[in-house]
């Protein structure tokens, strides 16, 4: 069986579903570009860059545990619906700013909203397609999906030299309207589950638990660390994280079941996940922001930078997913971010001059090579390992994981490339990116196990 030969219903779910997650990946990572125009116009320096990034991720991923469980609760569609008008609100209030501080709390909205959208794509997939189907529709997803981290600084790129940044947020307009149209032609949810709830104690644990220790570390090169204004936020976020765990073994509808992590790919596959995301989130916005401020670059030239990237994740991206379905996912796992590690030490031939052709574009190939790699499989073998009844849920939390990952090596970047990024300090940056992917493909390496059963949903009272 074929994507092609799919059923009508079945091509329009992963249609809806790949519209759905790509305009919220996308917003996540076509702003890198804009970040000099943004803090140009509205001010505010590295510190705001890295808050008008962070406030996404921030909500994005406290919420997105809690928009996993909603959608087994009450239903993809629905769930997928609210997402996708409550990310129109955001991103035009967005592109609306008028303030830098304005503009970080529209990106918090935003990051709400995204939070409903990804898990219930991958749900609604997960619920829809079966076997070795399953595994060609996760591929074509993370083909498309991934292009989103590649794709959109060369978007914003072309946004922010022939227009302005504010565009970057109005583009999600039409994309939005068109999956909203194709989503009212799904069939209706199933009834929503008896004496479902919301975890708000939970919600607020996670926003608390995320938030104050991210706000520590972005703020610390300002006032230091011995400062009231960063151990306050970093102690309370600590203690409140530690509640939130303790909170989610002992409710009766935890908004992150840890019965979940008891499943050894599941737990392995996001122990990778970390690394590699963490990985890829340092790399893609020092590479983006270096090429700019101290290359020269425009906008749109360091998009396109990364364009062999996209190319291999359109062309390869569903051919490793069939693969890994075939073969399982532990090879692919394990080379592929080495492979994409391979390809940032090579920027460490990057000089002052920023020769793309001798010194950035090898690199870039060799990279996206890695990811393109690596990207399907993971996404099979993590989801692959749970039941389907649990999908929205399951895919929430590897979601989390992957922003919560990429929030927090944002949030620190400061203290690998200090306040200012100059040639040293991206030296640095693309080795520790190194580093994360190579313990990402160790892990996979030694962890995942080829051929993992779905694990059955456990009850749900006393996870």
């Amino acid at each position: 069986m074929t994507l092609q030969s799919s059923s009508p219903v079945q091509r329009l779910v992963l249609t809806v579903a790949v519209l759905a997650s790509f305009v919220a990946f996308l917003d996540g990572t076509v702003i890198n570009v804009a970040l000099p125009a943004i803090t140009g116009e509205l001010g505010g320096g590295i510190s705001a860059q890295q808050w008008v990034v962070d406030a996404y991720l921030i909500t994005l991923g406290a919420i997105i545990l809690l928009a996993g469980s909603l959608s087994d609760a009450f239903g993809r569609k629905r769930v997928l619906f609210w997402g996708l008008v409550g990310f129109l609100v955001a991103s035009l209030l967005c592109a609306a700013a008028p303030s830098a501080a304005f503009l970080i709390g529209a990106r918090a909205l935003q990051g709400i909203a995204g939070a409903l959208l990804v898990p219930s794509s991958l749900a609604i997939i997960l619920s829809t397609f079966s076997g070795a189907a399953q595994a060609r529709a996760i591929g074509a997803w993370t083909a498309w999906t991934s292009t989103a981290f590649i794709a959109g600084p060369l978007i914003g790129g072309l946004l922010v030299d022939l227009a302005s940044w504010r565009l970057v947020f109005a583009i999600n307009v039409v994309p939005i309207a068109v999956t909203l149209v194709l989503l009212a032609r799904l069939p209706a949810d199933r009834p929503a589950d008896a004496g479902a709830r919301v975890d708000v104690l939970g919600a607020v644990l996670g926003v608390l638990g995320l938030g104050l220790p991210v706000f520590a570390l972005i703020e610390q090169p300002n006032f230091g660390w011995s400062s009231p204004v960063i151990i306050v936020p970093a102690v309370v976020g600590i203690l409140s994280f530690v509640a939130f765990i303790l909170h989610e073994r002992r409710t009766a509808q935890p908004m992150m079941p840890l019965s979940l992590f008891r499943v050894r790919n599941f737990s392995v596959g996001n122990v990778a996940t970390t690394f590699f995301y963490g990985a890829l989130s340092i790399g893609s916005f020092v590479l983006a922001v270096f090429l700019q401020q101290v290359g020269g670059y425009s906008a749109t030239l360091a998009g396109l930078a990364l364009l062999p990237v996209t190319i291999f994740s359109i062309l390869l991206s569903t051919l490793f997913g069939r693969l890994a379905g075939v073969h399982g996912p532990r090879l692919f796992m394990c080379v592929g971010p080495i492979v994409g590690a391979a390809g940032f030490f090579l920027m460490l031939r990057i000089t002052d001059e920023v020769n793309y052709w001798s010194e950035v574009f090898p690199g870039v190939v060799i990279f996206g090579l890695g990811l393109t790699i690596t990207v399907a499989p993971l996404t099979s073998a993590i989801l692959g390992a749970i039941d389907s009844s649990r999908a929205g849920i399951a895919s929430a939390v590897n979601n989390a994981v992957s922003r919560v990952a990429g929030l927090v090596a944002i949030a620190a970047l400061s203290l690998v490339v200090g306040s200012t990024l100059d040639l040293a300090g991206l030296h640095r940056a693309v080795i520790v990116t190194g580093v994360l992917m190579v313990i990402a493909g160790a892990v996979s390496g030694i962890g995942i196990v080829n051929g993992a059963r779905p694990a059955r949903a456990a009850p749900r009272i006393g996870e």
